[in-house]
């Protein structure tokens, strides 16, 4: 994933940062607990896309 994409990519919902997650190919938004997929090196941006963390 390019660096300089990740400082400019911003939760679609709450435009808050996101948390690359190398391992799970995915970008977490911790404030709305959503993982979005990462598939051939592009973020799946899309909220129905997107995976629900599980409460901490």
């Amino acid at each position: 994933m390019d660096a300089r994409l990740l400082d400019v990519l911003v939760c679609p919902l709450c435009k808050s940062p996101l948390v690359y997650d190398k391992a799970a190919q995915e970008l977490i938004c911790n404030a709305d607990k959503l993982a979005f997929p990462i598939r051939d090196d592009i973020p799946i941006m899309w909220v129905d896309q997107a995976r629900q963390l599980p409460a901490a």
